[in-house]
């Protein structure tokens, strides 16, 4: 059994959304565990799953005449389901969390005669929040050419979710689903037009190593997926650039498990032209992104991370290589699980990076700092001011692209 302080709720399984099911008292007057059947959710009125017995397999806003009368319980669907201490999904205080898997709960204190609705959702942060972490970014002065998905002036986010829905969060916090299935990917990655019709597209590769290219459609959606070819399983990181080369076109970065970095050069057309190594010795990096022009020489430039939790800006010299790196963020950068070069976040007119902590993470100097989403300001020049979280609501994701 896991236990969280949350706003609302109680918990425990995954998705099964069917038509409304109406809870059904069993019809003797005792019975036991056994008598709950596979994919349901089972109430009895004595603790250690004794007594009379209600199931249910689909949200009940109100439990009629089983309202608070639920002392232990069994979640046998694949859902988390969501115990509220009120009518229609809500209530205040500490919520029960118990994933599907975990056997019966045979009492509970807070829960004992204190359950008045339920619901069933693919993902714990879903009883009490959306299925994506909402954020707010301002409308940028001029274009920068990348981070916008929807058209709207304002840098956007990709939000992958654990049941593996991506989500289209825009700048203004709103979220839309844009598809299931995309826990399959082990790789995303995004930077502005690569097919030359002035839209953000999307690259991903899958489990088998293929890498798909998946065009944008301005709305924050994706069009048609189309297969860039397989064999890069062997690719540790694989990260879209912007135009490295200088050419109009789009670049992509990867680097091989030998430590190898190469840049494939975009066509325009969104595939990518024979590849070029820009080095060895790249093996201690764990982690790239494309933050833009962020030195202010009009090309674009590489933010790298090492094992060790540093930060490393390498410049772009617009020929489709790199210049000598400078540290931009000397520790504590381990404890990111994503970063993201998404434009003009604060609306200054200079790029900026945004990070993701970890769940788990605390800096003991600042107290709790876990599941943030944070900003750190570009000042023009190639460094970073010291951050500012724009969301305290980063959990139970699966990444932010």
């Amino acid at each position: 059994m896991n236990r969280r302080l949350r706003q609302l709720v109680v918990t425990a399984g995954s998705l099964a959304l069917a038509a409304v099911t109406p809870a059904v008292p069993a019809q003797a007057a005792t019975t036991s565990a056994s008598a709950c059947p596979s994919g349901y959710l089972c109430g009895w009125s004595g603790t250690s799953e004794t007594g009379s017995m209600v199931k249910a397999r689909a949200d009940m806003p109100t439990m009629g005449s089983w309202d608070n009368r639920i002392r232990s319980f069994w979640n046998r669907t694949p859902s988390f389901a969501c115990l509220y201490t009120d009518p229609n999904f809500g209530g205040a205080g500490t919520f029960f969390s118990d994933a599907p898997g975990q056997g019966a709960t045979s009492y509970s204190q807070d829960l004992d005669r204190n359950i008045s609705s339920l619901k069933f959702v693919p993902n714990e942060r879903e009883c009490d929040d959306t299925p994506y972490a909402g954020w707010y970014a301002e409308p940028a002065p001029s274009a920068p050419g990348f981070g916008d998905l929807n058209g709207d002036g304002r840098a956007d986010l990709l939000s992958r979710d654990r049941s593996g829905r991506l989500w289209f969060v825009s700048g203004t916090g709103d979220g839309a689903l844009v598809s299931g299935g995309w826990n399959s990917m082990t790789a995303l990655t995004r930077h502005g037009d690569l097919n030359g019709d002035g839209t953000e597209d999307l690259i991903a590769r899958d489990s088998s190593g293929t890498l798909w290219f998946y065009p944008g459609t301005g709305k924050g959606r994706f069009g048609a997926r189309k297969d860039l070819g397989g064999g890069w399983k062997s690719m540790a990181t694989i990260t879209a650039t912007g135009d490295l080369g200088h050419d109009g076109h789009g670049d992509l970065l990867a680097r091989d498990s030998s430590g190898t970095l190469w840049l494939y050069p975009g066509t325009g057309h969104g595939t990518f032209g024979t590849r070029t190594s820009m080095g060895g010795g790249w093996k201690s990096v764990n982690a790239l992104t494309a933050p833009g022009d962020l030195n202010g020489d009009g090309h674009g430039d590489l933010i790298a991370r090492d094992t060790s939790g540093r930060l490393w800006l390498y410049p772009g010299n617009g020929r489709g290589s790199l210049g000598t790196r400078k540290l931009i963020g000397s520790s504590g950068w381990g404890q990111m699980s994503a970063l993201l070069g998404i434009g003009d976040v604060d609306g200054d007119g200079r790029l900026d990076l945004v990070a993701a902590t970890q769940d788990g993470f605390e800096n003991p100097d600042a107290g709790p700092t876990s599941n943030q989403l944070r900003l750190y300001v570009g000042n023009g020049k190639g460094s970073l001011a010291k951050y500012r979280v724009l969301q305290r609501d980063w959990y139970d994701l699966n990444g932010g692209f």
